[in-house]
């Protein structure tokens, strides 16, 4: 079922960890892979060795404690740690023999050359970079595989040829790519391999919903946003005496006006947030699932506190009414 189809209703409750389990056993359909999932996955660029400075929990312990609630949809990376997630990933889940238990989708493209980092999208490279995953996720297959980044040279329907002579292997079950513009994506899916795109989407940055949405309903292409809480922006947790790093006063969302207003409109989400008894985050989440061709996001965490609140989502149904406020709030 697709959790965009919905009918939308208010569903006032006060969420416990019983009732997120729950709700997390109905899954819907990636896109037309035949792959089963629930519509909140874990983001794991996060997921790493402990940090007590960062307030980060060993890698394996969120993955345990994500699955033991309902979630079994797992993105990952070669570039998240160097290949480090991966492997704590495919560690984690075959001491446990939990393999079966989720789908697991990783990206490749990556690779140094004197020291620097370029992208690769050749065959060749891809088949290589396919096994390697493969060796560091200790499992047969990869349910899900992007290529993370675009290269310059390797047309893009030879890349995805590559991937599709994979799957035919059985090495792959679904094929993706990831920060590919509008003509790369074209060009990737003339053949009608594509099945999932990844790209950046949420209330700040909607500009996907123009040209990406309508080619992907066309397509039967099915949409995951990377960043949807805009670097924590939309997950409610700033305020006006918020003291922001420099790092983040790069960005554009916390240029001070610009910042300043996002937060007041932020203060009218939370007002949908109370009525839903539940946070900001979950609300922007919730939103997200009632866009198509989206049916799944997959916010990180750094400890199991957070993934498994991020869950919680998925018991938010928002009314036409919410939605039509989170858009005259955030248009496109």
């Amino acid at each position: 079922m697709k959790r965009s189809s919905y009918p939308h209703f208010v569903k006032l409750i006060n969420i416990n960890e019983a009732e997120v389990h729950s709700n997390m056993t109905e899954k819907v359909e990636l896109g037309k892979t035949g792959l089963f999932i629930n519509s909140i996955g874990l983001g794991a660029n996060k997921i790493g060795e402990e940090n007590q400075a960062t307030n980060t929990e060993y890698g394996g312990k969120i993955i345990t404690s994500a699955i033991d609630h309902g979630l079994n949809f797992i993105d990952t990376a070669h570039m998240y740690g160097n290949g480090l997630s991966e492997e704590i990933i495919g560690k984690t889940l075959k001491d446990n023999k939990l393999r079966n238990n989720v789908v697991l989708a990783t990206k490749g493209a990556n690779k140094k050359v004197d020291g620097e980092r370029v992208f690769d999208n050749s065959p060749t490279f891809l088949q290589n970079a396919v096994d390697q995953s493969l060796k560091r996720l200790q499992t047969d297959v990869i349910d899900l595989y992007y290529i993370h980044f675009p290269d310059q040279d390797t047309p893009k329907y030879e890349a995805i040829g590559a991937l599709h002579r994979l799957k035919e292997a059985g090495k792959i079950r679904a094929i993706g790519v990831s920060n590919f513009s509008f003509e790369q994506l074209q060009e990737a899916n003339q053949d009608g391999y594509l099945d999932v795109v990844q790209d950046e989407y949420n209330l700040i940055n909607r500009e996907a919903e123009d040209q990406l949405f309508p080619y992907f309903l066309e397509h039967d292409i099915l949409f995951i946003p990377y960043f949807p809480f805009a670097s924590g922006l939309l997950a409610g947790k700033y305020n006006k005496d918020t003291i922001l790093s420099t790092q983040q006063k790069e960005k554009p969302q916390f240029h001070d006006e610009v910042f300043f207003k996002h937060l007041d409109n932020i203060e009218k989400i939370r007002k949908i947030a109370e009525k839903h008894h539940v946070d900001v985050a979950h609300i922007v989440l919730a939103f997200y699932l009632t866009q198509r061709p989206v049916d799944a996001v997959i916010p990180g965490a750094r400890n199991s506190r957070q993934v498994i609140d991020n869950l919680k989502a998925a018991q938010v149904i928002l009314t036409v009414e919410d939605i039509q406020l989170i858009n005259s709030v955030f248009p496109r």
